[in-house]
């Protein structure tokens, strides 16, 4: 395997070197003129550049693809010294008609509205460029093409202006995007790549001048040429964004806490910078950055041993994120059956909650997060188009406030801290082949020697990746990438991680697993090799992968677990021609498997699905698994193997058609199995209020029952069946209800209010609690049977306080007593951000958090004395102000 992993990157380059692509070369072109007037960027078409003859050749990509457009439509294009100009009159024989609705920026792949794109490939690479959106009511979107796909990276924001004007020939829009905001090679003459998109809403019709055919693939490849653009220089480009920071927070409510008087008031103050290194690389820097205008993270119970990840929502680490993208160049399409992969990089790492544990006290004041001193980040390219992308970041030391019996000390709980990651990689014959490389760093400074014990000092991953298509139509690609990990830190730090839920080396019956208690380094390899069909009706789509049991990425990345070989093949039908009934549909199959590295069948399914858009576009999917029976080295957390029984899963979901004023979205699943036996119904309606006021409801319902729920374990001698060890289940029923509710009034393109709020009940109901008999089985002894016994302990009111679990009675075996896992959990948070952009790239925000939340001792699911016990509840409040100030 490791001779696997090492050769993989040849396989993917080597192999076809000598097939070269076919080069789609564009037959259309358009000419940019140079500017001799000023623009008025107000939508109306006024100046006299834009009276003479535009370009009108677009073509519908759907629904009648090929044809010419149901609505004329003309563009233009101009340029002067400092920005590129576009203007276009989308003609409407009923303006009326033209849907215009305002909604919050960035959100263009839901927005019903008729709406233009203007796509920029200004470096010439024909893989990657920029994408720049207006819908007729002023909403403006922005973000990033790569590897020649339509898929964009909406997180990136540029600073640029796009107004519409709705008259009675139809609508008219106006863009001017600065040089500063786009990269592009120093020369006299530039020829870019170019290509124009309008949406008709009411006859969801798309228009483009180069579209990617059904069944093919390629996008921007197939850009035509935007020639004309000649003397013109990249800028220097440097942008400056001070801002001031007022919070107060009004947290806690325990009046004995001496860290916390229930308020607290923090001013604040940082600055991030934008600066152009050379023409084509790029600077970003942050130092105190602030966070706050930033959406909440939702609530969550996790019951399992594997680590909720939440989404990156920070701009700093948003932005630009395409370049760090690992692993799955050259495909459009990326099937994962069981496998849970290695984000090698995970941003949400830096500036993360404290890791270090806590002396006994009565009272702590512990950091939130760890305060990020100062961030920088470089993308571009450089030599010969070589694309490179780094971040490095430094993450203060922190302190902890101690309460003991009145007296006061502070204990380190996270220490000083550096993260590096580096990202390059390159295109060769056109896309027809790729290689990079990605590699992260992780540093740790450490005064505190029991945080030893709680973190790895160092820690290097270094990975590589690439593709090569296997024919000259690019129909067959073949991806794949390798990475190596090395982790470092005291020898008891090596002990917890590798019994730790990401490696499990303690388990007794895997031969080819072993714990090493006097390793200071852990040395783990991982790859992937995918063959993927990108063209055409019917497609397939094979992978096989592997993660060696010491692989690990958790200090800079997010990996769930290691020890696995995984495989699947998938195969799909596409019916792309629309029909009077639907507009497309298709149908997919898969089989997969899993194993681990001592050859132990882990996973083996069955995979049935199928989606329809009917002409309406409305539409739903639909999928069924089939489980048989495989082996859990999970489940035992630790400990031997148990059985995975047969199980079956379903799932289908509905939409409705989203350009009407209310969106209904409903689904449900459903899993049957002597494990799991679960249903779920889900939901979510949109309703467009106004043009501008959205409001949307998201309630979910879930039943679950687990039949064998981890409790624990204890060492128990007379278990010899499993290795000397009792390990403790109980079945769960668990009842979960939560909500997204959320309302976007956007004001004005430049000014708007949202509102989100999450409510969240969990209740969970323990009872039949039992005891693993004999590994690699699913059989236990159910206490109370057979001999052994089960006590409930209650307290003085009478609630269930404990329970004692004795296997064989008055045997030898001992007993344990555990306490009652019963849970409801009650959670409300929201948040409410009004931001106004006053000034271009300089923007107010005001900001309000509510978060509530409390655990009671019951089981019992009872939605009206939640929800009243959640409006009871004591709210911790946080107000914020951020003003910045763009230069």
């Amino acid at each position: 395997m490791k001779k696997l992993t090492c050769f993989i990157l040849f396989l993917a380059v080597a192999i076809p070197h000598l097939l070269f692509a076919s080069g789609n070369t564009p037959t259309k072109e358009l000419v940019a003129v140079r500017l001799t007037e000023k623009i008025s960027i107000d939508g109306i078409l006024s100046e006299d550049i834009w009276k003479r003859q535009g370009y009108t050749e677009l073509l519908q990509q759907e629904p009648n693809q090929g044809e010419k457009p149901s609505q004329q439509s003309e563009v233009w294009v101009a340029y002067d010294d400092d920005a590129i100009y576009f203007a276009a009159k989308y003609h409407d024989t009923n303006p009326d008609s033209i849907l215009a609705r305002l909604v919050r920026r960035d959100f263009v792949w839901g927005d019903p509205s008729d709406g233009t794109v203007l796509y920029i490939d200004s470096y010439g690479d024909k893989r990657s460029g920029y994408f720049f959106y207006v819908n007729a009511a002023g909403t403006l979107a922005d973000g990033l093409l790569e590897n020649d796909n339509k898929q964009t990276d909406l997180s990136w924001d540029a600073v640029w202006e796009g107004v519409p004007h709705i008259d009675k020939d139809g609508w008219s829009v106006e863009m001017r995007i600065p040089y500063s905001q786009l990269r592009f090679k120093p020369s006299e003459t530039q020829v870019w790549g170019i290509n124009v998109e309008r949406f008709i809403s009411r006859t969801a019709e798309t228009d483009m001048i180069a579209y990617t055919p059904r069944n093919e693939n390629g996008f921007a490849s197939r850009f035509p040429e935007l020639v004309g653009i000649e003397g013109i220089t990249p800028p220097t480009r440097l942008e400056i964004l001070p801002y001031v920071t007022g919070k107060a927070e009004y947290v806690g409510n325990d009046p004995n806490n001496p860290f916390n008087p229930g308020h607290k008031y923090l001013p604040g103050f940082g600055l991030d910078v934008r600066a152009g290194l050379g023409s084509s690389l790029t600077l970003n820097g942050t130092i105190n950055p602030d966070f706050g205008q930033v959406e909440v993270d939702p609530a969550v119970v996790n019951l399992t041993d594997v680590e909720t990840a939440f989404q990156e929502k920070r701009p700093f680490f948003t932005e630009g994120v395409n370049i760090f993208r690992f692993g799955n160049g050259g495909t459009n399409n990326n099937w994962n059956f069981n496998w849970p992969g290695a984000n090698i990089f995970y941003s949400r790492r830096i500036g993360r909650a404290p890791q270090g544990s806590l002396p006994a006290n009565d009272y702590a004041d512990v950091p939130n997060g760890t305060h990020i001193l100062g961030a920088a980040k470089i993308s571009g390219r450089i030599l010969n188009d070589w694309q490179i992308g780094s971040i490095q970041s430094l993450t203060h030391r922190e302190f902890a406030d101690i309460d003991l019996s009145g007296q006061r000390s502070s204990t380190e709980v996270e220490p000083f801290s550096y993260y590096g990651v580096f990202r390059i990689r390159k295109d060769f014959n056109e896309g027809q082949q790729g290689f990079g490389v990605l590699s992260t760093v992780t540093n740790r400074f450490f005064k505190d020697s029991n945080l030893k014990n709680n973190l790895n000092k160092d820690a290097l991953v270094a990975g590589a990746d690439g593709w090569t298509f296997l024919d000259n139509e690019r129909t067959y690609v073949l991806t794949g990438w390798s990475a190596i990990s090395r982790v470092s830190g005291e020898q008891n730090r090596m002990i917890a991680l590798q019994k730790g839920s990401g490696h499990y080396f303690q388990r007794p019956d895997a031969k080819h697993l072993s714990v090493d208690s006097s390793a200071t380094s852990l040395t783990g390899y991982a790859g992937r090799l995918m063959l993927n069909k990108n063209r055409g009706q019917f497609t397939i789509n094979a992978a096989v992968g592997w993660l060696s049991p010491e692989f690990e990425v958790n200090d800079l990345g997010y990996g769930s677990y290691s020890d696995l070989i995984n495989m699947h093949f998938a195969a799909s039908y596409s019916f792309t021609q629309p029909t009077k009934f639907y507009q497309n549909a298709g149908i997919n199959a898969a089989t997969f498997g899993s194993f681990d590295f001592g050859g132990n069948k882990t996973a083996q399914g069955y995979f049935l699905g199928g989606y329809i858009t009917f002409a309406n576009l409305s539409g739903g999917n639909f999928s069924f698994n089939y489980n048989p029976k495989s082996f859990n080295a999970r489940r035992t957390r630790g400990g031997p193997l148990t059985l995975n029984p047969i199980s079956r899963s379903y799932n289908l979901n509905l939409n409705s058609d989203v350009r009407e004023w209310w969106v209904l979205n409903l689904g449900g699943n459903a899993s049957m199995g002597d494990n799991l036996n679960s249903k779920e119904i889900y939901a979510n309606v949109e309703v467009k209020v106004s043009p501008t006021l959205t409001v949307q409801i998201g309630p979910d319902i879930a039943r679950e029952t687990y039949h064998a729920q981890w409790i624990g374990a204890y060492a128990d001698p007379t278990a010899q069946e499993t290795f000397g060890r009792r390990y403790l289940f109980a079945r769960l029923e668990q009842t979960t209800f939560a909500a997204d509710v959320r309302a976007d009034w956007i004001i004005s393109p430049t000014l708007s209010l949202q509102v989100y709020m999450q409510p969240l009940i969990v209740s969970g109901k323990y009872d039949q609690f039992k005891a693993l008999q004999k590994s690699k089985t699913y059989d236990f002894l159910n206490y109370g049977e057979n001999g052994s016994t089960l006590v409930v302990n209650t307290s003085p009111n009478g609630d269930v306080d404990s329970y004692t679990l004795d296997p064989d009675g008055t045997g030898s075996a001992s007993a344990r007593t555990i306490g009652n896992p019963d849970f409801n959990y009650l959670s409300l948070r929201g948040s409410a951000v009004l931001r106004w952009e006053y000034l271009a790239g300089s923007t107010l925000f005001f900001v309000w958090t509510q978060n509530r939340q409390d655990v009671e001792p019951s089981g019992e699911f009872n939605f009206k004395h939640s929800m009243n016990s959640l409006v009871d509840l004591r709210s911790d409040n946080i107000f914020l102000i951020k003003l910045s100030y763009w230069i």
